[in-house]
């Protein structure tokens, strides 16, 4: 069976771009991790994941959600910090832990659906809803759904957003091993403006679009994953001014330029779906591997 599958790979590494599948088809068929020692390799949006682990779909302060999806893989230190924030969150009113949306597929790599990251077992989404019922059968995470935490197109937070969605990213961010945390910008500036003590954690804290159904925690490369690309650091400072741009531009639209009549009409962007030869070279082992 592994030989039929060296001689497909072999043949699909070489075919030309315009008759390759595309690799989120090959990765996404992957049902299981690879046998192989724990490796991110290549980006966040470019890669795939060697030797990823699952995390356990229920655990004693966490669950993992949308079972069907199959996306609970990663590297080992991604599932060890799943475990300890969940087990920090079950310290809070409110919450028994954590409810954990998608992290990687078995073997990472480009998705069939939904993100352009979480392609080498670093990146975690973690829902805003109060994880108070750990007992969710296997439809029932199918059939839940989050809750949404913004107002105003995410210029404001609602009153669902509660001091303890704040203790639970600050711990998040705290931790040695964190790079990133993505939320929608009213929450970053509402976390900044209850900060009263010290505020570094703040710098990890970014606003993006969307995220206000779940939290996005993106890990650093681990120490000595020589295959990993590591995200450039966020900017130095606690980012709050820069979120306040945000909420400012939400509130108020900038004006779009007038176009110019005679410039030549903008080529439209077309973006190609990846294919295996466009990940690091160790992706095709990571699919040969049992």
């Amino acid at each position: 069976m592994m030989l039929v599958v060296a001689v497909v790979l072999s043949l699909v590494v070489a075919l030309p771009l315009s008759a390759a599948p595309e690799a989120k088809q090959l990765f996404g068929a992957a049902k299981k991790g690879s046998t192989q020692r724990a490796a991110p390799l290549g980006s966040y949006a470019k890669g795939c994941a060697a030797g990823s682990v699952a995390l356990p779909e229920t655990g004693p302060t966490w669950q993992a959600m949308r079972l069907s999806r199959n996306r609970n893989w990663g590297h080992p230190t991604t599932i060890d910090f799943i475990q300890k924030l969940s087990a920090k969150a079950a310290q809070l009113p409110g919450w028994n832990g954590l409810y954990i949306g998608d992290i990687s597929q078995p073997r990472g790599g480009p998705m069939l659906s939904g993100h352009r990251s979480h392609q080498i077992g670093l990146d975690i989404d973690i829902w805003m809803l109060p994880a108070n019922n750990l007992k969710l059968s296997r439809r029932e995470r199918e059939e839940i759904s989050s809750i949404s935490l913004r107002r105003a197109k995410g210029a404001y937070i609602n009153d669902k957003f509660t001091p303890q969605h704040m203790e639970i990213m600050k711990a998040a961010a705290k931790d040695k091993r964190t790079a990133r945390i993505f939320v929608f910008p009213g929450a970053k500036v509402a976390m900044c403006n209850a900060e009263k003590g010290n505020r570094r954690w703040l710098r990890k804290i970014r606003p993006w679009y969307g995220h206000h159904y779940h939290f996005h925690v993106r890990l650093a490369c681990p120490k000595g994953a020589r295959g990993c690309k590591d995200q450039n650091p966020p900017p130095a400072g606690d980012g709050c001014a820069d979120a306040q741009k945000w909420v400012n531009d939400i509130l108020n639209p900038p004006k779009a330029k007038p176009r110019d009549p005679n410039a030549p009409k903008p080529k439209p962007r077309v973006r190609r779906e990846y294919v295996l030869s466009d990940l690091p070279k160790q992706c095709v082992d990571v699919l040969r591997s049992r």
